[in-house]
């Protein structure tokens, strides 16, 4: 993740709609990918600060309505549109109610987590799209809350008042009480969870829209010899028999988490998101000076894997010199690097292909 530079000077950081120095109105410019101080043109237009660019852009309607995004789209000819969602927002179909307290708070959190998932996703080239593009399955979100019935706070909720966080042909919902700190946090614990985060979440339900996008239909003989048969056992009974016992006991030799032993679809959700962490976290290192250049090798995964694990050593001491949680917990043992290598080289390919990821697989 890049440090953005406001025309006073300030570090910019990517979630930030203003300048705490200049107090300048700030918005992420879809033209250059900069985050770059606003000018009023009026008709509800603002120009590009980045003078290298300068492109006339119309706000997000999350940002200008809801004040949960900072994104910019660039300015079509005349007034601007009543409504004009970027290309983050744009695959919102359900949004959290907003006349219930605290939601708009919960919406902003979820908000700045999937910024940074696309964040990832461009930064490896990576495919998705929406229904008018013909994508198939399309990408879309889905935030929503657990139904309380009213006046009936007691009694335990029937599994049609529940919401579950996770990914179905394309639709990820995420139940906005991820976005409670302290919820969160409780859950973390009661799972037994080295890390429970929002953008962890997006990463993990990511990883399940690639397998259907990437791998089915296309490499699933491949998958199957890597992660294991999907279909036996098939997932109910894979879900029911990971609840009722945990998880076996000698996970860590073969699994990135106690979850990706589950079964194969998590195991490759959870390396998914791993592999983006990885991403992310050399991309971020090299860009703030803690690395030096390059941060990805398409053709060297294990050179890639060995600076993370070197990242990780640092990061996790200094977590640990000030009483935090360790920052990279994952254990880079030989089976799980295997599965890391054959998302790299999904992602590799689907890039060096220039594949359309549309009609579903042939």
């Amino acid at each position: 993740m890049k440090i953005y530079t406001c025309s006073c000077g300030q570090p910019l950081f990517f979630e930030n709609s203003r300048c705490l120095r200049c107090d300048s109105e700030l918005g992420f410019c879809t033209a250059c990918n900069t985050l770059t101080p606003l000018t009023d043109t009026g008709n509800g237009k603002a120009r590009c600060g980045n003078p290298a660019c300068g492109a006339i852009l119309v706000k997000c309607t999350n940002y200008s309505k809801y004040n949960v995004c900072n994104r910019c789209i660039v300015a079509p000819g005349g007034e601007a549109p009543s409504q004009a969602y970027c290309d983050c927002c744009r695959y919102n179909l359900t949004i959290p109610d907003l006349h219930v307290a605290g939601n708009l708070d919960k919406w902003y959190r979820l908000e700045v987590a999937k910024r940074r998932l696309f964040y990832d996703l461009e930064l490896l080239n990576l495919p998705h799209g929406t229904a008018s593009e013909g994508f198939e399955p399309p990408l879309s979100f889905h935030f929503k809350d657990d139904v309380i019935p009213a006046f009936d706070f007691w009694r335990s909720m029937g599994p049609k008042e529940r919401v579950y966080t996770g990914h179905a042909d394309g639709h990820i919902t995420i139940n906005i009480r991820e976005a409670d700190e302290v919820e969160r946090e409780r859950l973390r614990v009661d799972m037994g969870e080295a890390h429970r985060t929002l953008i962890g979440h997006f990463r993990h339900e990511i990883g399940h829209y690639y397998w259907e996008i990437l791998i089915k239909g296309w490499r699933e003989a491949e998958f199957t010899s890597i992660f294991g048969d999907p279909y036996h056992p098939d997932y109910a009974t894979a879900l029911e028999n990971y609840y009722g016992s945990r998880a076996r006991p000698d996970w860590a030799e073969s699994h990135v988490s106690a979850y990706a032993s589950m079964h194969p679809w998590e195991d490759w959700a959870e390396t998914f998101a791993m592999y983006l962490d990885m991403v992310s976290a050399l991309e971020t290192a090299v860009q703030i000076g803690f690395l030096p250049g390059p941060w990805f090798k398409d053709d060297d995964l294990d050179w890639m894997v060995g600076r993370y694990q070197r990242l990780g050593i640092g990061l996790n001491e200094m977590s640990r010199t000030l009483g935090l949680l360790d920052m990279v917990p994952e254990i880079m043992v030989a089976p799980v690097v295997e599965k890391l290598r054959f998302v790299h080289s999904v992602c590799r390919d689907v890039r060096s292909e220039q594949r359309q990821i549309t009609g579903g697989a042939s």
